[in-house]
């Protein structure tokens, strides 16, 4: 096995990674607050289908990633008004959410059917893009430095600023931070736009990026893994980027098992292991002693302050 056939690998991990991590990061900031949003999947579809008609459109794949995440996020606000102002089930609103985010992209994308578009290239010069060795670290898009960026200001945010101690506080005991004048819904609305807005990131990755033709469930169920990926990660960024890069690691299998047509396993096996790793870590994760002991006491739970 050859160091680049070795890179190549690499960079196809980085390339699968990318869209869950977004995702994974978005809905960890959403969890922090106490609301548990598992439309993921359907704010990634919402975020695809913007990104692809506003590059088809217009030819900005900069404008695109904006438009992404702006329509991820008032997907995500139809979700917050119904959970945090109306009190309705989190889950099942989610849910919906999810339904809703895969029917409206079908239908929108079903005029962008067979078209191609400009995708995201790399910041770098092509002599170390497209070099063989050197682009394991210069042969990204933009999107996969600002994943990394992204990571360590969520980190630095939870940790280190007043705002985190308060999404923290308000995940924990929200009528204790009630008690002391903070806006539980304020926060809780803030964390859900900006869960949607990560998701609509990643869900812009897939026709930036991967593939410049719009297909229906573009995504592949990538939000899933994702939600999963934040228990995985203990709510914890910096675990949950070694989570995303482990799960695209699973991914490629898919792809190299085709290419290389010696696998001992039908490729339709190995697509389904991110699936089936899925289910065991949280079946794992729900075994132990200490399942959720970094959960957020009131996740999933409504705000009631009368009560």
């Amino acid at each position: 096995m050859s160091l680049a056939y070795i890179i190549a690998v690499m960079v196809t991990v980085v390339g699968a990674s990318t869209p869950i991590l977004f995702a994974g990061l978005g809905e960890l900031i959403t969890e922090k607050s106490g609301v548990l949003n598992l439309g993921v999947e359907g704010m990634m579809l919402v975020g695809a289908i913007a990104a692809f008609a506003t590059v088809d459109i217009t030819g900005n794949p900069w404008l695109a990633v904006v438009v992404a995440a702006a329509a991820a996020s008032a997907a995500s606000m139809i979700f917050a008004f119904l959970t945090i102002s109306l009190s309705a089930n989190q889950v099942a609103t989610g849910l919906a959410l999810t339904i809703f985010g895969g029917g409206i992209s079908s239908l929108i994308g079903r005029g962008f059917s067979g078209r191609a578009i400009p995708i995201f290239a790399s910041v770098f010069p092509d002599a170390l893009a497209k070099d063989a060795y050197w682009r394991v670290l210069f042969g990204y898009s933009p999107l996969v430095y600002f994943s990394f960026v992204m990571v360590i200001v969520v980190a630095w945010f939870l940790r280190k600023t007043r705002g985190g101690l308060i999404l923290r506080a308000v995940g924990e005991n929200d009528l204790s931070a009630h008690s002391i004048g903070y806006s539980v819904k304020g926060v809780r609305y803030a964390a859900v736009a900006f869960g949607g807005a990560m998701a609509g990131i990643g869900g812009a990755y897939f026709p930036l990026v991967l593939t410049p033709q719009w297909a229906e469930g573009l995504t592949g169920g990538r939000g899933w893994i994702a939600i999963a990926l934040v228990v995985f990660a203990g709510w914890r960024p910096y675990w949950l980027l070694a989570g995303a890069y482990f799960f695209g690691l699973l991914g490629t299998l898919e792809l190299y098992s085709k290419a290389s047509g010696t696998s001992f396993l039908p490729s339709e096996v190995w697509a389904a292991v991110p699936y089936l790793a899925t289910v065991v870590v949280l079946a794992i994760i729900s075994m132990s002693k200490s399942a959720g002991g970094n959960a957020p006491a009131c996740l999933g739970k409504p705000f009631l302050p009368s009560s």
